[in-house]
């Protein structure tokens, strides 16, 4: 059981935010062990192996990085993001000027990663962080771009779901919420970890609160000094995220029209034309006029992986599918 105690400074410096680099590092984890409890991704791993594969992305170092526990990430590789906005160009800054005797000490530790690109990277920081950082990009378009207004709109709602809590219980109902592995009393979150313990202060830094997607169905803590006191958490419906929306929404087909609200429909998971095209019943080419309709509105964004383009909704799209559901 892991135990931070706060102050009232603690209470009055706690705060949201999301990160792109850590749903990059967490979801690496998920790739990496086909455990029975990562059955929920199983939608996406599939998917996210064959374009990796399809997009020849050698992502061995990330990989290696992330190893299976009792050997931990080094908290330079994703660590607490700098603003509450997402910004994964922002991430790699930070990542990038790693100081280079940050990089040595994190991996240095009794349980660090250990291999060949990860003794690389030790011997040359500087090179070796300038390549992960690009190494991040890529796998990020590869594998979660595509997902990521549908992701954004589920962390986004749950930080508005808390602020709701905040605002109607105060800190007492917000931090008993968070999780059933976490609870909130006499002044300590209690939070229980597979591995870690003890009690922590927070010596008036607050306590940064990142809810991640990747992260289900565990919380993940960063209580080292010298970093921001961190929990990663899973948001609310993270169990919904994959499920597929095939009904057309009525409401929304008499405006936009049947067969592009169909599509919108569809793209609850990245598609290319043909994919679409076999779903729906219509020609290639009526599916190709619609996407670029869908695309000129705002409403679908497209995603080269190879020699395909796949399509994917936008948050306004996720926005008038989920008011078109309400009616």
């Amino acid at each position: 059981m892991l135990e931070l105690e706060f102050t009232a400074r603690d209470l009055a410096r706690t705060r949201f935010a999301l990160s792109l680099l850590w749903e990059v590092v967490a979801s690496v984890r998920i790739l990496k062990n086909d455990h029975e409890e990562h059955g929920l991704f199983r939608p996406w791993t599939g998917q996210a192996r064959r374009r990796l594969a399809a997009a020849g992305l050698d992502w061995a170092l990330l990989a290696d990085l992330v190893p299976a526990p009792p050997r931990t990430v080094p908290l330079f590789v994703a660590p607490p993001p700098t603003t509450p906005l997402a910004d994964l160009g922002v991430e790699l800054a930070v990542l990038r000027a790693t100081p280079v005797e940050q990089v040595r000490s994190g991996l240095d530790g009794r349980w660090a990663p250990r291999s060949a690109r990860v003794e690389a990277l030790r011997d040359d920081p500087r090179r070796g962080l300038a390549e992960l950082a690009e190494l991040v990009e890529a796998y990020w378009e590869v594998a979660l771009a595509p997902y990521w207004p549908r992701m954004r709109s589920l962390l986004e709602g749950d930080v508005l779901h808390r602020a709701r809590l905040l605002a109607e219980g105060g800190t007492d109902r917000l931090l008993n919420d968070l999780d059933p592995a976490v609870g909130w009393d006499s002044d300590t979150l209690r939070v229980r970890h597979l591995y870690v313990r003890g009690a922590r202060r927070l010596d008036g830094r607050g306590l940064l609160l990142v809810p991640s997607v990747f992260a289900w169905p565990r919380v993940f803590s960063i209580t080292a000094p010298g970093w921001q006191p961190t929990l990663r958490y899973p948001p609310r419906g993270v169990a919904t995220l994959w499920e597929r929306r095939t009904a057309v929404a009525e409401p929304l087909a008499a405006v936009i029209g049947r067969g592009r609200a169909r599509l919108l429909a569809e793209l609850d998971t990245p598609a290319a034309t043909a994919e679409l095209a076999r779903r729906t019943g219509m020609t290639p080419g009526g599916v190709s006029q619609h996407l670029t309709a869908l695309r000129a509105a705002g409403l679908v964004d497209g995603h080269r992986t190879g020699r395909y383009v796949l399509y994917t909704r936008t948050e306004a799209a996720e926005v008038l599918l989920a008011a078109a559901d309400r009616r």
